[in-house]
């Protein structure tokens, strides 16, 4: 059964009230004994302290759903800000969510379409096909007989958002949470509330759908499922029903490794178009929105949030890459300093910085025709290792929003390639785009 904290403010604001106060009590209890411990005494408590925080705000962010729990799996993807102890913990909320009684979902199509899913559909499951954390989708059959897919947006969700994301950044900052200067954090919760409230406006999606499904129109390969208008509002989707199978779910005596190095090319290639010729790129690229099928075919999903790049942003990004790609350290930092990563004014970095950095990320590009296994990748451990390193310089660097979402959308490519296995050779397709 659905929880009165689910549609209701107050029962939310008690809800989130609680969980930060909790947090805040475990942070300043941990401060003070942490004054009377040794450095390795401290470590210790402060990562339990941590995990007990991080299970406090899992538990909480999955239970409420809404805008806090969509900030939660934008979180366990853009690291940067939070402690490494949360990853793991916020990895959780990826996870399909636990659905709503169906009477809430029968009660919103009935206010959005005017009728009850019985009198609209020809047949209309009640139990959900997915459940996430603004909606759940449902599979049904139009009367004239489609098979398509409804995404009913969970009640009460779209009032309580701008109060609920006000409350999450309050339960970080007391935590001790968020490394980030207050600017960043200030341009990142903005950002946040604005691509949530887009998220939250379905007729927005369809628009979001049909722009993508143009640009990719003669992608060999790639589907993006088709709105149905005449069945869709601003808090109901119905698409066309499009199956394939998830990432988790692949019969590797299916799957062979030339199936599974076709569809890794098939989702460099759509990242990298995205990125670097469209300028617009889909803002939420975990596993649980893409499908596949066995002759390399893949299907991406959901298009609530997606991020328009300015053109100068894309240019500046690009010539950092290329800068950084041709070892020449000077020319990266200036590059950077176009791009709005690096503060004007700061003393340029040392060369070995940067160094660091462009010998992790550049190992899957680094040979021309040599082959790399995704599946061996290890460049999440190694940043999780230099992590140390960017609190170090945190006045150094301001990254716009831009470059997050930028950072997000190759994060989340990044473990699709890893988890599928892809054996690839990139970087001529690279250097293509970076022309």
């Amino acid at each position: 059964m659905a929880k009165k904290s689910v549609t209701t403010r107050t029962g939310r604001f008690m809800k989130l009230a609680g969980m930060t106060a909790s947090v805040a009590g475990r942070y300043a209890s941990e401060k003070v004994r942490s004054s009377f411990s040794s450095d390795d005494e401290k470590e210790d408590r402060r990562s339990k302290t941590y995990d007990k925080m991080a299970n406090d705000i899992v538990s909480t962010l999955g239970e409420l759903k809404g805008a806090v729990m969509k900030v939660g799996q934008i979180a366990s993807q853009t690291q940067d800000f939070l402690p490494k102890e949360f990853s793991s913990a916020l990895q959780k909320l990826q996870k399909e969510a636990p659905p709503m009684d169906f009477s809430l979902i029968r009660q919103q199509i009935k206010d959005e379409l005017g009728a009850e899913p019985e009198a609209i559909f020809d047949t209309f499951d009640q139990e959900p096909y997915a459940a996430a954390s603004i909606g759940q989708v449902h599979r049904a059959k139009t009367k004239d007989g489609r098979e398509v897919i409804v995404k009913v947006q969970y009640p009460g969700v779209d009032k309580s958002c701008d109060s609920d994301l006000k409350q999450l950044r309050m339960t970080l900052k007391l935590g001790g949470l968020l490394k980030i200067p207050k600017e960043s954090v200030d341009q990142l919760f903005q950002e946040i509330l604005e691509r949530l409230h887009e998220e939250l406006d379905y007729q927005n999606e369809a628009t979001n759908i049909k722009r993508f499904q143009e640009f990719h129109k003669d992608d060999e390969g790639l589907i993006i499922p088709t709105v149905l208008d005449e069945l869709s509002t601003r808090r109901i989707l119905t698409m066309e029903l499009v199956e394939g199978d998830h990432l988790s779910e692949l019969d590797r005596s299916i799957y062979t490794q030339d199936v599974i190095n076709l569809i890794g090319h098939r989702i460099f290639t759509t990242m990298a178009d995205q990125l670097f010729k469209f300028q617009c790129i889909h803002g939420d690229p975990h596993a649980g929105n893409f499908a596949f099928r066995p002759d390399g075919t893949v299907i991406m999903y959901d298009f609530g949030c997606v991020k328009q790049l300015k053109p100068e942003i894309v240019t500046a990004y690009k010539a950092a890459l290329n800068a950084g790609i041709g070892k020449d350290y000077k020319l990266l930092d200036k590059r950077l300093i176009e791009l709005g990563v690096r503060v004007e004014g700061k003393p340029a970095l040392d060369e070995g910085y940067y160094a660091m950095w462009r010998d992790i990320f550049i190992t899957p590009f680094e040979h021309k025709d040599e082959i790399y296994d995704f599946a061996q990748a290890s460049l999440h451990t190694k940043v999780a290792s230099k992590a140390p390193t960017v609190f170090k310089h945190l006045d150094s660097f301001k990254p716009p929003v831009e470059s997050l979402f930028i950072d997000r959308l190759i994060a989340g490519h990044y473990w699709m390639m890893k988890n599928l296995g892809v054996q690839a050779a990139f970087r001529n397709e690279l250097e293509a785009y970076l022309k």
